[in-house]
């Protein structure tokens, strides 16, 4: 999926907010735990990657949007450009194996075939080093709000430069049976002294503990461990986050 460019251009300013203290420490000690080459799916703007380089890792970055890889070009030095491609999860090549792959941030709830979420898994497999892991989260679902939908959520709002202000609007409901939810994120910011208004709808899996191990199961990967964390707690009635760790 393609992310709209006003989408790219918020894009730092959103999650280094909202999600960077998260995640952002358990996946750069992981990419420094492994001394080969590292692969991160959904590279995105750069959040992991840009600071991975930096310390030295073996990083390489792959995403399936133009607009992000652009943005996260223009930050890059030109000497690691050749690091970072634009490819699908599901059929990506390298002519290369991986100590670790990662995929964060809900990479997996953009791929809503399950023939498409097989093809992904077994096509990590293959390029995972026998040694290797793969490590993915994946959000828990809150039935309650699948249910009930979100309406009218402004969940960020500030300004993206002094004195021009931004703000993300969103709405969302779930077909439950298929377990896809459809989100409308609405953006207004200013821009050449007027308010810019775009909607974007897009569609989002939602997994389930289960259904994540038996997905695996099918796949070539064997399944090492689920924690509810980013701090290697088991899951529990509390847990928010699926993380998944898969060997080969």
């Amino acid at each position: 999926m393609d992310y709209p460019s006003y989408f790219a251009k918020f894009y730092d300013i959103i999650y280094s907010r909202m999600r960077s203290g998260v995640d952002k420490d358990y996946y750069l000690n992981k990419i420094s735990s492994v001394n080969g080459p590292v692969l991160e799916i959904g590279v995105g703007t750069g959040r992991f990657f840009l600071e991975a380089i930096h310390q030295g890792a073996d990083m390489y970055g792959i995403d399936v949007s133009k607009s992000m890889v652009n943005v996260l070009l223009e930050k890059l030095d030109g000497e690691y450009h050749n690091r970072i491609s634009i490819q699908d999860a599901k059929d990506f090549k390298f002519d290369k194996q991986f100590d670790l792959i990662i995929a964060p941030f809900r990479v997996f709830s953009h791929i809503l075939e399950i023939n498409d979420q097989l093809a992904a898994l077994n096509n990590i497999f293959d390029h995972l080093s026998n040694n290797g892991r793969l490590i993915f989260d994946l959000f828990v679902p809150d039935l309650e709000v699948l249910a009930s939908g979100i309406t009218n959520l402004v969940d960020f709002k500030g300004e993206y430069e002094p004195g021009k202000r931004f703000s993300r609007t969103i709405n969302m409901t779930a077909d439950l049976v298929h377990q896809i939810s459809d989100i409308t994120m609405t953006f207004k910011w200013d821009e050449s002294g007027k308010e810019r208004v775009e909607d974007w709808n897009f569609k989002f899996r939602f997994y389930f503990r289960y259904e994540i191990e038996h997905l695996i199961k099918r796949s070539k990967l064997t399944l090492d461990t689920i924690y509810g964390d980013y701090n290697g707690n088991i899951l529990g009635p509390a847990s928010r986050e699926f993380v998944v760790v898969c060997k080969k």
